[in-house]
């Protein structure tokens, strides 16, 4: 909501001394979100003034055209004499009052005015346009023509209200009276303990039986219409200079009069009006839903399809508008015009249902500034006042005459009361506010107040957001200041402190940091396509997603069955922008269906559920198991004076699955595996024993180049993905100090060669049991293939075994007997053969 200052100060006497800036502190400390002040007109420089054209001479033999005129600025320059101009524009004839600005000035932006040769001529200022001057469009995409009346010579910045701070309020959803100057007004009132004066304090005549007809068929959808008519309209009248730029700092165009007044006492009074030709609305006026399937053209010049929940407003023919958020083009005010201009108007000021209007709004993607402020609470008891303000306006500025007819169709409704403890604001702030305080900064926001220890407080109806005891403690809380509250640590149990399961998550977001990945979260919302893009078979479980009713992008309706699509596209996205040496890593849900889909019954508002309603609730959500996922890309070590660098690999995904296994303190066995997005050949099946029996936890590895051409990936980007919980459940990370041994190690290296195809992982699994408690540690330090010297299908795997004994030094012969009754195990189950 864009408030000027001006406009601000006809409500509330401010002092003269305040800025825009004391006002929007103030109006911070009271719980507005000012965002930011604009000062209109702070880089303006005169002499900026009105003149009149006098001549206009066609200038020929350039690509555009060019007009040379002599206009009429009166003493303005200093001779009275006429100030020649070179202008472009063709909006303007001889005889119209235009802006010119003289030499010497600026214009905002830091354009300076100086005479000077263009065209073959020398132009002495500029005939000025309203982007110019920082006005914004007036609808004419050209030169500011100014009323005939208008005084030659006078200082239009003055006339055009130029200087000028705009404060710039982001209004939160239940806050809808601060959608208007009124009530925006009412909160600079209180926060500077000033009277207010209520532009809604009008003299309104009673209804009678001479208004325009009309019935409401849907008195819930619509508890209030109040219908006026004005008669005899000029069709030359337009809207004076003041109300356009009011509309203009506000952030609305100037149309024409009969719209420009009813935009106006909208921003004025925060309630949403329409105007209708008369002549054109045939018979009484409805509110009623709509039937299904029926049309309405609305003033977007948009077909649209109504829907059965659709509350319209109707003639004899059908639809006129859409109640609450756009009218229809069939009963659409004619733009001034001296033949054809509209003369008569019927007023509508009605008051709609928030969630009516907030779905019709919605469901025809029509979002208008009446519908804004419908979906956030208008207040139903000003309608009368600002249709008697509209009128107003058109008698006055158009010459009109206001029917003594009056039309009010009211559903009988009794005032909001709250009951609420005397002391309930102190307890929910810790402050002492006291029971005088409370009562005054209720009765400033509107309330009436009865009671002592117990209050009675009836709410206004220009806060429908006040509903109960915490909303009346939240008001008196915010009037006296957020910042006077104390600032008070929290003081747990002791034994509260992080679950295991926090605690291993933030181990394993640490150690992944500590590697070099980085933390890229990413929304948990998938498209269904993307299982093609990874190549999972049609039978696969993660195929099968929960869906979303209402999803925020209707290209990614189901929530996530796996980490590596969000993580991916991250990868994918800062790729394209330069940074090719990536490292990316994610914890979060993914969301399993049940195998038998169920509805959760609806849990209690007035206690909290019990055990088994919880449980019931949460046996029918779906299965929200926590994953870990890594990507790389690119360069793992970079290269540089010190050496080559390494690119990434399918072993980095693999070590970075490891890591995450040593934080939940799990065994992770390696082997080689084939699944879903990743290259065959280079895919590790991670695997932990849980209870006796092996579980696929996750896999690791090189994607498939199918994958990455289909996902727009970089070459040999590889993927882990691990199933965090399990190895949370079936690991031990209490921490263990490390045994420190007097005696030393003994080492015996061994080269096995093995058919090509036999895994790593089975092999050193057999070199481990053969071994027996002796060993220590074991690593693969080589892999070698030749054809000539192993043999066709072969090849070499150099381990290094470390021997040592707890109680004493080992003796060759033990080690090597060690060593020997290794290579016989792996023998045996591998066909390894010792190497030479």
């Amino acid at each position: 909501m864009r408030v000027p200052l001006s406009w601000l100060r006809e409500y509330v006497d401010l002092p003269a001394t305040e800025t825009g800036r004391d006002v929007q502190a103030r109006l911070i400390s009271a719980g507005l979100e000012v965002e930011t002040v604009e000062q209109l007109g702070h880089d303006l420089k005169g002499p900026l003034v009105v003149g009149q054209v006098l001549t206009i001479e066609e200038l020929e033999g350039f690509k555009k055209p060019i007009r040379f005129c002599t206009v009429d600025v009166g003493r303005a320059n200093g001779t009275g004499e006429p100030q020649e101009i070179v202008c472009g524009a063709r909006n303007f004839a001889v005889g119209d009052k235009v802006v010119v600005v003289l030499p010497g000035a600026v214009l905002p932006g830091n354009f300076a005015i100086a005479a000077r040769k263009t065209y073959g001529r020398t132009s002495h200022g500029m005939i000025c346009s309203g982007d110019e001057l920082g006005m914004g469009d007036d609808g004419s995409h050209g030169i500011i023509v100014l009323p005939p009346e208008t005084e030659v010579g006078r200082d239009a910045v003055e006339l055009l209200e130029l200087v000028d701070e705009v404060l710039d309020i982001a209004v939160t959803a239940n806050r809808g009276d601060c959608l208007s100057i009124r009530g925006v007004a009412r909160e600079t009132a209180i926060a500077y303990g000033l009277p207010l004066r209520d532009p809604a304090l009008l003299d309104v005549p009673a209804p009678n039986a001479f208004g325009y007809p009309v019935q409401v068929s849907d008195p819930v959808g619509c508890d209030r219409f109040t219908a006026r008519t004005v008669t005899g309209l000029s069709p030359e009248a337009r809207s004076p200079i003041w109300l356009q730029r009011r509309l203009q700092k506000v952030g609305m165009r100037p149309i024409s009069l009969a719209v420009d007044v009813t935009n106006y006492v909208m921003m004025e009074v925060g309630q949403p009006l329409h105007a209708y030709d008369r002549t054109l609305v045939q018979g009484t006026i409805g509110v009623r839903r709509a039937a299904e399937g029926e049309k309405l053209v609305t003033l977007d010049g948009v077909e649209r399809t109504l829907h059965a929940e659709d509350l319209v407003i109707t003639d004899e023919r059908g639809p006129i508008g859409l109640a609450g958020v756009m009218g229809g083009a069939n009963t659409e005010i004619a733009d001034h015009a001296e033949s054809e201009g509209t003369t008569d108007v019927v007023i509508e000021a009605a008051h709609f249902d928030a969630v009516s209007v907030a779905r019709t709004a919605r469901r025809h993607k029509l979002s208008s500034e009446a519908s804004k402020r419908f979906e956030r609470g208008v207040d139903p008891q000003a309608s009368s006042a600002a249709a008697q303000r509209t009128v107003d306006l058109l008698v006055l500025l158009a010459g009109g005459t206001a029917e003594a007819g009056v039309t009010e169709v009211i559903a009988p409704s009794a005032p909001h009361t709250i009951a609420v403890p005397a002391d309930h604001p102190d307890k929910v702030a810790g402050v002492v506010y006291g029971r005088e305080t409370v009562v005054r900064r209720l009765q400033e926001i509107g309330c009436d107040v009865y009671g002592q220890d117990e209050l009675i407080v009836t709410v206004p109806s220009w806060r429908p957001d006040l509903g109960e005891g915490n909303d009346l403690a939240e008001e008196v809380i915010r009037l006296e200041g957020y910042e006077n509250l104390p600032s008070t640590l929290p003081k747990p149990p002791s034994g509260r402190g992080l679950t295991h399961r926090q605690r291993l998550h933030r181990r394993v977001g640490r150690a992944l940091a500590g590697a070099g990945y980085v933390e890229a979260p990413n929304y948990p919302f998938v498209g269904e396509q993307v299982f093609d893009q990874l190549g999972l078979d049609a039978d696969d479980p993660a195929r099968r997603v929960v869906k979303l009713t209402n999803p925020l992008n209707d290209e990614e309706p189901a929530l996530r069955t796996s980490l590596l699509p969000g993580l991916l596209a991250a990868l994918r996205r800062n790729d394209g922008r330069g940074s090719h040496d990536l490292a990316l890593f994610e914890t979060g849900l993914v969301f399993l269906p049940r195998e038998e889909q169920g509805v959760a019954a609806q849990p209690p508002v007035d206690r909290r559920p019990t055990d088994e309603e919880i449980a019931a609730i949460d046996a029918v959500l779906p299965e929200q198991p926590r994953h870990v996922a890594a990507v790389l890309a690119g360069a793992r070590e970079q290269a540089g004076w010190w050496g080559k660098g390494r690119p990434a690999d399918w072993a980095d995904a693999v070590e970075a699955a490891r890591t995450v296994a040593g934080e939940a303190g799990a065994e992770l066995i390696v082997r080689k595996g084939q699944y879903g997005p990743w290259h065959p050949g280079r895919c590790a099946e991670l695997v932990v024993v849980a209870d006796g029996t092996e579980r696929v936890v996750g896999h690791a590895g090189e994607l498939h180049p199918r994958v990455l051409k289909a996902l727009g990936l970089p070459a040999r980007t590889s993927a882990m993905e691990l199933d965090l919980d399990v190895l949370e459940q079936v690991g031990d990370d209490t921490p263990r100090a490390p045994g420190i041994s007097t005696f030393p190690v003994a080492t015996q290296d061994v080269a096995l060669v093995v058919d090509k195809y036999v895994p790593h992982s089975d092999v050193e699994a057999a070199l481990r049991e053969g071994a027996g408690a002796l060993l220590e540690g074991i690593r693969l330090f080589d892999v070698y293939e030749n054809a000539e010297q192993l043999g066709d299908g072969r090849k070499s795997l150099a381990y290094a075994l470390r021997f040592r004994a707890g109680d004493r030094t080992l003796t060759v012969d033990e080690a090597s007997a060690a060593r020997d009754a290794a290579v016989a195990l792996a023998g045996e189950r591998t066909g390894a053969v010792l190497r030479g």
